[in-house]
């Protein structure tokens, strides 16, 4: 009987040729499904991956675009003050009643500041507008560090041409070491010289003294123009407005900065034919296929001088001839921030007319010995309409009309 079950069993196996038993269709769909579960999901993560990837290439060109434009605003914006001082103002004049009180010197400030950042970053208030406030905060974190970072650039710039234009100008019997800062300021003669108060003259031995010991009487702080703003570095004391902001090593440092470096070395000219806008109106490819790189006042599209771009450069020469070593807003009695204001106040705040007209005067020479005489762009359509050549477009037209209107 067990012989018979024996057999029973095995004749109930599948025949046997040595080889391993087929997998079942069921076994075969279910593998075949989790293969195609297990691609499809590779599909999606390596899909989502990219869409991530994307997502941070694109925060970082932003990230990048923010960061570049950030420089121009230390620059021709506000050395100083936040972006968010200067919006914060603008909006509180959006909501002011015409009843309401009148705004203070310093919100007129800001406020012009507002609008010379719009006139710089166009995109800057539909940006902070729409953006949800971690978009908002990044944003301003973006442009403050390129700010900084702007003015960092100029400061380490401006510390060694400072003492190249001096040294060739005046030929000190010790030259100004150009990576030393500690020989600078009233200890060194001719940074002294030029640091000097306008109205006491550096060469008077007591007033020399003085100065260096900080005596009562002497001691140098922003309400005094030093001698280095004046043409000449001299100024007349019964006229101080005379020759103010026209020295040559500001406007070197003008030129060094948003020109060129090499541009500042030709300062002595009216501007004749040195129409740097127009001769570098975009960045052209030389014989070579080298791409030239663009100024700053191209890039940031500066066609003519600002009061607060010159205030600026006030600031960082005379942070150059000085002998700190790291930017601060305050150098022992002397407070930038204050000097800042005031040469903003001098061009955005003057008394009368008069003083209008001067300051006027005073921004186009600014202009015309940087950017030189090339005025094709501020051309109002009354002096284009009035050339000769629309002119005589005009009148082709009215004797064509005249023939045809004519019996």
């Amino acid at each position: 009987m067990a012989d018979v079950e024996h057999q029973h069993i095995e004749g109930s196996r599948a025949p046997s040729d040595g080889q391993p038993d087929e997998p079942s269709q069921e076994s075969t769909a279910a593998a075949a499904s989790l293969q195609a579960r297990q691609r499809r999901r590779i599909a999606q993560l390596e899909e989502k991956l990219e869409v991530l990837e994307a997502g941070r290439a694109i925060k970082q060109r932003q990230s990048n675009y923010y960061l570049a434009q950030g420089r121009a605003i230390r620059r021709v914006v506000s050395l100083f003050d936040n972006v968010e001082d200067l919006v914060t103002e603008n909006d509180r004049r959006c909501d002011l009643n015409d009843d309401e009180e009148r705004a203070t010197v310093d919100q007129d400030r800001l406020q012009v500041g507002y609008v010379a950042l719009i006139n710089t970053l166009p995109w800057f208030h539909k940006e902070a507008t729409d953006a949800d406030n971690d978009e908002y905060l990044h944003l301003m974190k973006m442009l403050r560090q390129g700010a900084d970072s702007a003015r960092g650039d100029d400061t380490s710039k401006l510390k060694t041409l400072v003492s190249d234009w001096l040294n060739r100008e005046f030929k000190p019997d010790q030259p100004i070491d150009p990576d030393d800062k500690h020989s600078r300021g009233f200890n060194n003669d001719l940074c002294g010289r030029l640091l000097c108060p306008a109205e006491i003259d550096w060469n008077d031995p007591v007033v020399k003294a003085g100065i260096r010991n900080r005596s009562e009487g002497y001691v140098v702080t922003e309400m005094s123009f030093p001698t280095y703003l004046y043409d000449k570095y001299t100024a007349n004391e019964d006229d101080l407005e005379e020759g103010l902001l026209k020295s040559k090593i500001l406007l070197q440092g003008y030129k060094a900065v948003f020109t060129s470096p090499s541009s500042a070395k030709d300062v002595e000219g009216d501007g004749d034919g040195a129409d740097v806008i127009h001769n570098n109106r975009s960045a052209k490819r030389s014989s070579a296929g080298v791409k030239v790189k663009k100024h700053v006042a191209q890039i940031i599209k500066l066609r003519k001088v600002t009061p607060r771009s010159i205030a600026y450069i006030a600031c960082q020469v005379r942070f150059a001839l000085s002998s700190v070593t790291s930017w601060r807003s305050i150098d022992g009695d002397f407070d930038y921030v204050q000097f800042w204001r005031i040469i903003v106040d001098f061009f955005e705040k003057p008394p009368g007319r008069d003083a209008r007209r001067r300051v006027d005067a005073l921004l186009e020479w600014w202009t015309r010995k940087v950017f030189g005489r090339n005025h094709r762009e501020s051309l109002t359509s009354t002096a284009r309409a009035n050339m000769s050549v629309n002119a005589l477009a005009r009148q082709r037209a009215q004797r064509d009309d005249a023939y045809f209107d004519s019996p």
